[in-house]
């Protein structure tokens, strides 16, 4: 078994949060995205997207995409349960593990990519009116987290899930994407405080 890893960037870090809160830990094969290595071999030849991460099994088998590289390791080890319990646990974890995907993470990803200087040979075409349109768009879903967390203390419930790694990465990014959280967001401060204390956040 391998994992392709890209370093700092959002999607593989997912992955590595997850396997430090689950205590797992699996062989890296670093990868230079600086560098652009992740469009050439050994990853084109894995992943045919051509992105981070990508597990390898012993067997051959190729896993891509970061949420469903946890899933196959949730699988496998399934306590502490990341990914909720009971019928009910599980679909509660998954509501907002894509609300937070597809609100957050993607929207901060979308204003990063399309108005970074350094990102103009990896956006292309970069489309920085894009890129701005999604700023508001991040704080919009941050007003509606604020008032959800200030009921319970994490994304999903009263235990900490996936949903919260894919937050936790989504709020990091947003300091390179250039988009400040309002002072009076209380709860998504105190709970992004709280996930950055944990020591999972530095894998």
């Amino acid at each position: 078994m391998k994992l392709f890893d890209g370093g700092k960037a959002p999607n593989p870090r997912r992955v590595r949060i997850y396997l430090a809160e689950k205590g797992l830990s699996a062989p890296l094969e670093p990868v230079d995205m600086g560098a652009m290595e992740h469009r050439q071999q050994p990853v084109a030849s894995r992943n045919p997207l051509r992105r981070l991460p990508v597990l390898e099994l012993d067997d051959g088998t190729v896993i891509a995409e970061s949420i469903a590289i946890c899933r196959y390791f949730e699988e496998l080890n399934p306590d502490p349960p990341l990914f909720g319990s009971g019928a009910v646990g599980k679909a509660v974890v998954e509501m907002w593990q894509r609300r937070l995907e597809l609100n957050l993470f993607l929207v901060v990803a979308n204003a990063f990519r399309h108005t970074h200087p350094a990102m103009k040979d990896w956006e292309v075409p970069q489309l920085p009116e894009w890129g701005e349109i999604n700023r508001p768009k991040a704080i919009e879903f941050l007003r509606i987290l604020d008032t959800e967390l200030a009921s319970r203390q994490f994304a999903a419930g009263d235990d900490f899930s996936v949903a919260d790694i894919t937050g936790l990465v989504a709020m990091d990014f947003m300091k390179p994407a250039r988009i400040a959280v309002p002072d009076e967001l209380v709860n998504v401060r105190r709970w992004h405080a709280e996930l950055r204390a944990r020591p999972s956040a530095d894998a």
